[in-house]
């Protein structure tokens, strides 16, 4: 016979089941509200209401016994809220639709890193997103393999809605391989549930579609298997790169681990990244001084967007080029350092993300995705305070729409980065204390 306590649901899985519900009605009210950029201080109420459900749940699964169950629960959350909302056209973000343009170039035989959008000769491909395209002054700043990623799309779903669904995709897929990765190595599923029902990740991806969903999804593959196949790895790090830049960052310890400069191991992970490069380069190679002229247009135009350190640096500085080269030489001594020390790889990749994301001249809300799926490895309530309260930053649509001014609120700034240096601190000094106690 059955006893009544052995009837009784598993906790877990009622608290699994009850926060899908809660978080499921929140982004269900986002995607009502259509056109998100005209109701910005709904959608900033609704984001951070489901922060703060994200924030209950994971605190009520991480203290309640894991049940096997609630890892499919997770997992069938993770796929509905990113299915709510990814039906709706972008309207947080034109990415998409400088992304739409590039592929639409490309099948029409023009290189994307050559010829701008407002050039006259382009003027039959336009079509309504070209006038809300990001930029349109200058060609592509994306690296290769996207652009790859942006013709192979604009073949075969060439619309706003389905131009997301490959980032749709690696975003999935980075929540597959944290599942697996996690249960292998005997971790909780709360730590899934971090990366999985994140609402910064699953606005940014499903509703905008931004492609730094490609870099993510290398950087979690490279770490996934960088310890059984470090030559390997490299190859996906390099993927990652050329999709967006950050990974790159990682490729000196990548490379140390396989073995370079002492072994023929490593040379062989070196060239194969050079042949990727030079394979994903090459239908655009002609492009490269217009490239080049591009890069610099972008590090003047768009700098002190949104960054916490860098107006500290530029205020003490007086100067851009001081307040960016600093900030680039922190991260290039912390990679090389790292990569020297043979720190474990997926710390290097948490120390080196977090240090990109704080010193960088911009903070856009999506960058902040990058360094989520680490934190199911290194939880840190600073980090995971500050991805939610990156929701802040679309107050500048308010702006833009009643002055036409593309300014971040100073005001929304502090209310986002304080509450993230203030925990950041208290978490230093509790686990230095921490380290005290344990040699006395």
């Amino acid at each position: 016979m059955v006893s009544a306590a052995s009837r009784r649901p598993e906790p877990q899985m009622a608290i699994a089941l009850i926060a899908i519900v809660a978080l499921e009605a929140v982004f269900a009210a986002i995607a009502r509200l259509g056109d998100l950029s005209v109701h910005i201080p709904e959608f900033m109420a609704l984001a951070l209401g489901a922060g703060v459900l994200y924030f209950i749940a994971l605190y009520a699964l991480e203290h309640t016994r894991d049940h096997r169950a609630v890892l499919w629960i997770v997992l069938l959350g993770a796929l509905a809220f990113r299915l709510t909302l990814f039906p709706y056209p972008p309207s947080l973000s034109t990415d998409v639709h400088r992304y739409r343009w590039d592929g639409h170039v490309q099948s029409a035989g023009w290189n994307p890193y050559a010829v701008a959008p407002t050039d006259p000769r382009l003027a039959s491909l336009r079509d309504p997103g070209w006038a809300v395209m990001p930029a349109p002054e200058i060609p592509t700043m994306y690296p290769p393999l996207s652009e790859l990623v942006f013709r192979a799309t604009w073949r075969v779903l060439p619309g706003p809605v389905g131009f997301k669904l490959p980032f749709l995709l690696a975003d999935l897929a980075v929540v597959a391989m944290l599942a697996g990765w996690i249960r292998a190595a005997g971790g909780r599923t709360y730590q899934i549930a971090m990366y999985a029902w994140n609402p910064l990740v699953i606005v940014e991806f499903a509703s905008s579609g931004h492609n730094d969903a490609l870099a993510i999804a290398a950087v979690v593959a490279t770490l996934l298997i960088i310890r059984r196949f470090p030559a390997m790895s490299t190859l996906t790090l390099a993927a990652g790169a050329l999709a967006k830049a950050f990974p790159a960052t990682l490729l000196p310890l990548a490379l140390v681990r396989a073995g370079w400069p002492g072994k023929l191991r490593g040379w062989l992970a070196a060239g194969g990244c050079a042949v990727l490069t030079a394979v994903c380069v090459w239908p655009y190679y002609k492009g490269w001084r217009e490239f080049l002229a591009m890069l610099k247009y972008y590090r003047v135009i768009w700098r002190n967007y949104h960054s916490s350190i860098y107006p500290v640096l530029l205020w003490l500085s007086g100067s851009h080029a001081v307040a960016a080269g600093v900030g680039e030489g922190v991260v290039l001594g912390l990679a090389l350092w790292l990569a020297f020390r043979r720190v474990d790889p997926t710390r290097a990749a948490f120390l080196l993300i977090g240090t990109i994301l704080l010193f960088a001249p911009n903070g856009y809300s999506w960058y902040f995705t990058w360094i989520v799926p680490l934190l199911c490895f290194f939880p840190s309530p600073a980090w995971l305070l500050l991805t939610v309260l990156q929701f802040l930053s679309y107050k500048i649509f308010i702006n833009y729409r009643a002055l036409g001014v593309w300014e971040f609120d100073p005001l929304f700034q502090w209310l986002c980065y304080a509450p993230f240096y203030a925990l950041l601190g208290w978490e230093i000094l509790r686990r230095g204390r921490k380290c005290q106690e344990s040699q006395q």
